[in-house]
């Protein structure tokens, strides 16, 4: 999957104009080193000027900063929502600069400080971003080590760093330190010969496990999330919302609610709110609105229909893989397999609802908001107010997660609107109900997949059609010498076709996909009589995903045989921004019920060099949990544009009583990092269904699998 291209297809609905900034007009004293880009980044950068932002500055894409007191300080435009950028990021520029990790302080996602970027998803910060940060640090290094030189009178080549202090190799005592250097200076230098980064064998912060540095913060309640500031004088929102997705506002009758002491009712077009200092008042006033909707062309969508409805409508398709010839490879299968696997709406479910505070400060617009797109955001706000991009600052505070439901950032556009009429602090605060509604719903899918097995159980053929879930996954990943890929629809840009949002959802289609495929080859594996591990291992060339199957089943203590058992044991791998994962999992069913639990889980995942494996590996932790989720239970109730699910009575997200026994290992290796914030939950849905299968001999084509689909599959087997 051309991850690239998925993320372009994103900035054209997400990321209007955006201009440069003055850097410096903010920072006073310190030491300022500016560098040039990678390859990846120089493409977006590129891209730029096509979606209207003016452009990455090809002088710099990210800010080191030397303070006085001798700490540094990194800028970068990503957020931290629990992924643990904000460890792995100072580990990076601690051993590019020689200074001790507890130095780096990070400033992260502030639009008048930060370098622009496009957002922080896809498992980007520490793959992409990171090279940039590593060369920024390494540059800074290099010109610390200059001014060293000029200070001490010493040539660079025989100078050292350590700690931040820089001396001679011979002579220890003669020395000075960085922040000597940059005491009341503000120094812009270049340099002609750009420093490598530094050898895997000569990391020392990197590669080691470190606890989040903002832990003792989140736990003691410290920690500030964009619904926990307060500021005098601040009112809180609450807005008309339509019935459906598909109506529209003809006429609001706010007389009643206008009468409430001490409330402001504000309308700007579409936007009706009631404002007050205490939220319930707020609450109050606007449930005594009497609006009235139209509502226009709803969908003849549901629960019981999507599917049918989803393929009637279908796109034509793209057929970006085609290799070999598929009528050979049909001609060569000993058997050959149809199915059909179905994925449903599941929502982001983040356990803090969109929240925004607004408010003018002289005349600037400041917004502390939980997004993952701040700079996007900013431009968005910029143009619904009618504002130069100069005027609009964006703060994101800490995130109570995200997995992809706050790229979007409508409460931010909300409040700062409302905060432009009043002239108050406005906070929009969503609570569930409005959470779930205005929702980018990971997008309903289908796959279509036909395949075969000759006798020695060697994979001859595979044609895939994936409907609306993308090709993120879509990899056949095993060796098949006659394989075609058909997409219809890339996930959430099927316009039209949807009934309400959709967008990314922790790692976009990959689940859906990772399903569909790793469930039919063990339909296969079954029917060739073979043990599921030995014929992924049998068709398997790559050698990465051949580490971590081996490497998990060790774990386990695989013991092969033919599935299915009777034991409760499934296997899966998967790959997802440049990492390979593979699980095993036991699982336990109850034939009357149809309830399954989760005993036991093994993971193993190679992520290139492992930054932080502490950090890496509550990533997987979090990953498997929540992958328990759509695996299982969660479901989005509608009919049309009707959003029926509200709140976490009727959508049952993964509880405490779940969490299974979890083993993981990360397969350390020399080569560039790769994202660990999405890989470990894309297999769950397909490791649980072969798990189930193990167990019952009954097959799971869909997902959730709930209760009742896991009794219908019982009977008809």
């Amino acid at each position: 999957m051309d991850e690239l291209k998925d993320y372009k297809e994103y900035l054209k609905t997400h990321v209007p104009g955006v201009k440069r900034r003055d850097f410096f007009k903010w920072m006073g004293g310190g030491i300022y080193v500016f560098f040039s880009v990678g390859k990846a980044l120089d493409l977006l950068a590129a891209d730029g000027d096509q979606y209207g932002r003016g452009g990455v500055s090809d002088d710099f894409n990210a800010f080191v900063r030397i303070k006085e007191d001798g700490k540094i300080t990194c800028f970068v435009g990503k957020i931290d929502m629990g992924q643990g950028a904000i460890t792995s990021f100072p580990q990076m520029v601690a051993d590019e600069l020689d200074v001790a990790y507890e130095k780096v302080e990070m400033v992260l996602g502030d639009t008048d400080l930060c370098p622009w970027d496009m957002g922080t998803f896809g498992s980007m910060s520490v793959r992409i971003l990171g090279p940039t940060l590593r060369a920024a640090a390494a540059e800074a290094r290099a010109v610390l080590l200059e001014l060293g030189s000029e200070k001490l009178g010493i040539p660079v080549d025989q100078l050292s760093v350590k700690d931040g202090v820089i001396f001679i190799k011979n002579n220890s005592k003669k020395k000075v330190t960085y922040q000597e250097l940059a005491k009341g200076k503000k120094i812009e230098r270049h340099m002609e010969q750009k420093p490598a980064l530094k050898d895997y064998s000569e990391l020392k912060v990197m590669g080691t496990p470190k606890f989040h540095q903002d832990a003792l913060d989140k736990v003691t309640g410290k920690a500030l999330y964009s619904g926990d500031i307060r500021m005098p004088g601040m009112v809180y929102a609450r807005i008309l919302r339509p019935p459906s997705h598909a109506a529209s506002l003809v006429s609001v009758d706010t007389s009643e609610a206008e009468k409430v002491e001490g409330v402001q009712v504000v309308r700007d077009g579409d936007l009706v709110a009631a404002l007050h200092e205490d939220s319930e008042m707020a609450g109050k006033a606007r449930s005594l609105f009497k609006a009235k909707f139209s509502i226009e062309e709803e969908k003849d969508i549901r629960n019981d229909n999507m599917f049918n409805y989803l393929l009637k409508n279908a796109p034509d398709g793209n057929s970006n893989i085609n290799e070999g010839d598929l009528s050979t490879g049909k001609g060569q299968s000993f058997v050959v397999f149809e199915n059909e696997y179905h994925d449903g709406y599941v929502a982001h479910s983040p356990m803090e609802p969109h929240t925004a505070l607004a408010y003018m400060e002289g005349d600037k617009m400041i917004v502390r908001a939980g997004t993952q797109t701040p700079f996007p955001a900013k431009s968005n706000i910029a143009r619904a107010l009618g504002m130069e991009e100069e005027k609009v600052r964006v703060q994101p505070p800490f995130l109570g997660g995200g997995f992809g439901g706050k790229s979007a950032h409508q409460q931010a556009i909300e409040a700062a609107l409302l905060a432009k009429l009043t002239k108050k602090p406005v906070m929009v605060d969503w609570n569930r109900k409005e959470e779930f509604f205005f929702d980018e719903f990971r997008p309903a899918a289908i796959v279509k997949v036909n395949s075969g097995i000759d006798s020695n159980g060697k994979i001859t053929f595979w044609d895939y059609h994936v409907y609306y879930a993308g090709d993120r996954g879509a990899e056949t990943m095993y060796d098949v010498p006659h394989q075609k890929r058909t997409v219809y629809g890339r996930g959430w840009t099927a316009p039209g076709i949807h009934p309400f949002g959709t967008g990314a959802w922790r790692a976009p289609g990959n689940s859906t996909n990772v399903f569909a495929r790793e469930v039919q080859v063990d339909i296969m594996a079954a029917k060739a009589g073979i043990d599921p591990v030995e014929f992924r291992l049998k068709n398997l060339t790559d050698k990465r995903a051949i580490d971590v199957l081996e490497a998990v089943a060790e774990m386990a203590d695989w013991k092969p045989a033919k599935s299915p058992r009777g034991r409760g044991f499934g296997v899966a791998i998967g790959s997802d921004a440049g990492t390979y994962v593979a699980h095993i999992i036991q699982v336990e069913v109850n034939k009357q019920t149809g309830e399954v639990k989760v005993l036991k889980i093994w993971c193993a995942q190679e992520m290139g060099f492992c930054v932080n494996p502490q950090g890496s590996t509550i990533q997987m932790e979090g990953c498997i949990n929540m992958g328990l989720g759509y695996a299982l239970k969660e479901i989005v109730e509608f009919d049309g544009g009707k959003v029926k699910t509200s709140n976490f009575d009727t959508y049952e997200i993964p509880r405490f009583s779940w969490i299974p026994e979890i083993h993981t290992k990360i397969l350390q290796r020399n080569e560039p990092p790769q994202g660990g914030g999405e890989p470990a939950i894309i297999c769950m849905g397909a490791v649980i269904s072969n798990a189930i299968y193990d167990a019952t001999k009954a097959r799971l084509f869909e997902m959730a699998m709930t209760p009742e689909r896991v009794l219908k599959a019982l009977k008809k087997d």
